[in-house]
């Protein structure tokens, strides 16, 4: 069942995506397949995450491309925050007020856009990503967002106005930070790739590109710190996110497998292993009992359950309609939220989903 807002209506089907992105964006093309909303059980324990019943929530469409959800807390109830990668924005999302614009030109805000953002499909269409990417909330509860095509993290002040966390390493521009999640002591930690770069042949041949490599970085008491770099990872990184011990951090690697990494006391990262191997994945999340939250990223849209001994316990499987003008359904990333954190909210390309989990999950402390 397929309900729209307080509506339940059945929806066959949506058109698998052409090709897309993802912030990382890594295009794939797919033969158009449509199936129904539904939640896969691959292994024992699936019904105490999730009701074989629940119903898939869809709370706004015709987006550009979605990117980056977190659920701040508020006297009134709380609300979404994610980024549109096309719009270039931060949207806010309230169950009564619906999708307002919560921050302009989140993700660029210089006036080149030749050299500038990372150009793929989204359906039929060709479009140009210049938007914010990860979103999340630092221990004072302010908002920290990766302003890629801008090669920085920024954070937004009470006043409104915005602050540089990182932007270079060793002097040099960073070419693309992707996501980013704080541990408990303020450290930050992210993901940074060329994704914020345009060039002839990709970010990779950006003639503004200063930075020769990607990798996973550590921002603490105002400085950068390279701690995993593209070659040892296995590749470009993209979604991050920390157990709930914060004893491991399992890192996306070039859309082949998740790494999980040890976290040492001073922030460094040890004993790299592959926790899932041959899969692409987009963003990553984790609920209180450990488990992975892993998106597809490219379509159709599928979000994966994966227990923290590397077990897959179930996948949630958006719908696929099959129908023109073709709509971009798909799974970028994750967030809980709500006053329980059990809501898992779902960005989608142009959509914006929501479905009731059974178990909370991990949100910015």
């Amino acid at each position: 069942m397929y309900k729209q807002r307080g509506v339940s209506i059945f929806r066959a089907m949506l058109p698998s995506l052409a090709a897309v992105f993802s912030a990382g964006m890594a295009l794939a093309e797919n033969e158009p397949t449509e199936r129904f909303f539904t939640i896969e059980r691959n292994a024992p324990g699936m019904e105490e995450l999730i009701s074989p019943g629940a119903e898939l929530e869809l709370l706004g469409d015709r987006y550009g491309l979605t990117e980056g959800p977190v659920w701040v807390d508020s006297a009134d109830g709380g609300y979404l925050l994610f980024a549109d990668l096309i719009s270039n924005v931060i949207y806010k999302w309230t169950p009564k007020q619906g999708t307002t614009v919560f921050l302009e030109n989140a993700g660029y805000t210089g006036d080149d856009i030749y050299t500038t953002g990372t150009q793929t499909l989204r359906g039929r269409m060709h479009v140009l990503l210049i938007g914010p990417n990860g979103i999340t909330l630092d221990p004072e509860g302010r908002v920290v967002y990766c302003a890629s095509p801008d090669g920085k993290i920024m954070r937004l002040e009470e006043d409104g106005s915005r602050t540089v966390i990182a932007d270079k390493y060793e002097g040099m521009r960073f070419s693309g930070p992707n996501d980013l999640v704080y541990r408990s002591d303020g450290a930050l930690y992210f993901t940074e790739t060329i994704w914020g770069l345009r060039g002839v042949r990709g970010g990779h041949t950006s003639p503004i590109r200063e930075l020769p490599f990607t990798g996973v970085f550590m921002v603490k008491n105002g400085k950068s710190t390279l701690l995993v770099k593209d070659e040892d990872l296995g590749g470009m990184p993209n979604g991050i996110a920390f157990s709930p011990d914060e004893k491991h951090l399992y890192v996306n690697a070039d859309y082949s497998a998740i790494m999980r990494y040890d976290v040492q006391p001073d922030g460094s990262l040890t004993n790299g292993t592959v926790f899932i191997d041959g899969e692409g994945s987009d963003g990553i999340k984790v609920d209180v009992l450990g488990n992975v939250y892993t998106t597809t990223g490219a379509g159709p849209g599928d979000v994966r359950i994966t227990s923290p001994d590397g077990i897959r316990i179930g996948t949630i499987k958006l719908p696929v309609f099959n129908r023109e003008p073709q709509a971009q359904i798909c799974a970028t990333n994750v967030a809980f939220g709500d006053s329980d954190s059990k809501g898992l909210y779902i960005t989608a390309c142009e959509h914006v989903y929501r479905v009731q989990m059974n178990v909370a999950g991990v949100r910015p402390k």
